[in-house]
């Protein structure tokens, strides 16, 4: 996992993140459309949602096999949990399908918040669970660039 913010890239980031997300700052606005959104076709591309919050006893835990996340919060505020063990045996594993397995906690969860303009960078096999409410439930627009990498 890395966590950063958009707007104060760090120098020793992979350039294949930093090209990433140096395209999702050009080319997303308030305005662009919800859903997918290719750069290189299936091997790149990214997701944009607006989805609400729930309390964190409510949100599942996911991990992917194929494909790394770059999660940006665009507006509002997100809590994540990442967990610092592999995952366990999926409740629920369409890994094959659609590259998503579900757990309904991670082991040893940690939980931080995202503002406007963080990102996180969870790779294949790293457990976390987004869209936790920080206080109230509210609404988050995210950008989850999703990019090949086994």
């Amino acid at each position: 996992m890395i966590a950063g913010n958009i707007h104060h890239l760090q120098p020793w980031l992979d350039a294949r993140l930093r090209d990433a997300i140096e395209y999702v700052k050009q080319h997303v606005t308030p305005d662009t459309p919800l859903g997918k959104h290719d750069i290189d076709g299936n091997a790149l591309f990214f997701l944009v949602s607006e989805d609400s919050t729930q309390p964190i006893a409510e949100r599942r835990a996911e991990y992917h096999a194929r494909y790394l996340d770059i999660q940006i919060v665009m507006r509002g505020t997100e809590g994540m949990t990442f967990s610092t063990l592999p995952a366990g045996t999926p409740d629920t594993d369409w890994l094959a399908d659609k590259d998503i397995a579900f757990l309904p906690s991670g082991e040893r969860e940690t939980t931080f918040v995202m503002q406007e303009g963080d990102f996180v960078v969870f790779w294949p096999g790293e457990v976390h669970k987004p869209l936790c409410a920080v206080g109230q439930p509210a609404t988050v627009r995210k950008v989850v660039v999703k990019m090949l990498v086994a």
